[in-house]
């Protein structure tokens, strides 16, 4: 197909990283979705819809467009105006890979747009050096769970295929918090002690969630380099992380940089609405709002179809809120 014909809709997941001490090294998939479309035109136009969408550029500023020009470059080709379309139900700056489903969105859109001449590993390189850090990035684009890091250089990865019993329970405050505020509380120098207690337990994590070994993720979970730092941005979370697995979780997270915070609960679990009431309750202490979303892991990671004739007759809003799958 000419690619100045082709329009593609890229469907990406949301996501949750560090899930305690894997610090900018574990990410898990959501399936909780962005959507983009994109094609080549000559004369560029972008259409935001949803209201997580408020705010963001409507011009050739806007970042899916300036990522997509990267892939271009690296690509090879020139295609300067572009039509984009996008949708998002991930909250922007609440922990949840806002930023991360965009750059993965806008690499695989524009990737697709000109027949996908560019890797998966590729990508990944691109999306690690934008982010800075592999694991949103990289569980968006590969779905599950993912284990990486990145040196400066190159990023590596390895997925792990996520426990079928795993479910996800995420309180999401009414309020933003951006992740250069909630690094900027970070010391930029670390005890040996916090360095191995944290380097143990991700790697018993790891194992545990690899293993099926749900009972070991209380313990596994625990974080001493950016949870204990970031919990006075975010009234509740210290007592959150102290006591949500006496109240059904099997493990509690800062989700990134927050302020969102996740428990993994067992999808059996007799104890959910207890979980519900213990984290609502808690955070309402503090006068702090929160929504509270039950979410699976995502699998595939992110996902492009080539669009037809027909699959065009439907803009992508009437599309995400139909239930057609993208």
């Amino acid at each position: 197909m000419d690619n100045t014909k082709r329009k593609v809709r890229v469907k990406v997941p949301a996501s949750t990283a560090n899930l305690g001490p894997g610090f900018d090294t574990l990410g898990m998939a959501l399936d909780l979705y962005a959507w983009i479309e994109m094609s080549i035109v000559e004369e560029t136009r972008i259409t935001l819809y949803g209201d997580q969408m408020n705010g963001v550029p409507t011009d050739k500023s806007n970042l899916v467009y300036e990522v997509a020009q990267m892939v271009f470059k690296r690509a090879g080709v020139s295609h300067p105006e572009l039509e984009i379309a996008m949708y998002s139900d991930i909250p922007l700056t609440r922990g949840l890979g806002s930023s991360a489903s965009a750059i993965v969105g806008a690499l695989a859109a524009a990737n697709g747009v000109i027949g996908s001449p560019l890797s998966d590993d590729e990508l990944f390189q691109m999306a690690t050096e934008l982010e800075q850090h592999p694991d949103n990035v990289g569980a968006s684009l590969f779905g599950g769970l993912v284990v990486a890091f990145w040196d400066g250089t190159r990023a590596e990865h390895i997925r792990v295929e996520p426990n079928p019993q795993l479910e996800v329970l995420v309180a999401i405050p009414h309020f933003q918090l951006s992740t250069e505020k909630a690094r900027g509380v970070l010391p930029r120098q670390q005890s040996l002690e916090n360095a191995v207690f944290n380097v143990g337990h991700s790697s018993v994590l790891v194992a545990a969630l690899c293993t099926g070994r749900l009972d070991m993720i209380a313990r596994a979970m625990k974080d001493a380099l950016h949870q204990p730092y970031r919990a006075p941005l975010v009234p509740g979370l210290a007592k959150i992380l102290a006591e949500a697995t006496n109240h059904g979780a099997l493990g509690v997270a800062l989700s990134g940089a927050g302020p969102t915070m996740l428990a993994l609960v067992d999808r059996s679990s007799t104890r959910k609405a207890e979980l519900e009431q213990f984290m609502l309750g808690t955070l309402r202490q503090e006068g702090i709002e929160a929504t509270l979303m039950w979410l699976n892991p995502d699998k595939p990671g992110v996902q492009v179809e080539t669009l037809t004739a027909e699959d065009e007759r439907c803009t992508l809003l009437e599309i995400v809120k139909g239930g057609v799958n993208a």
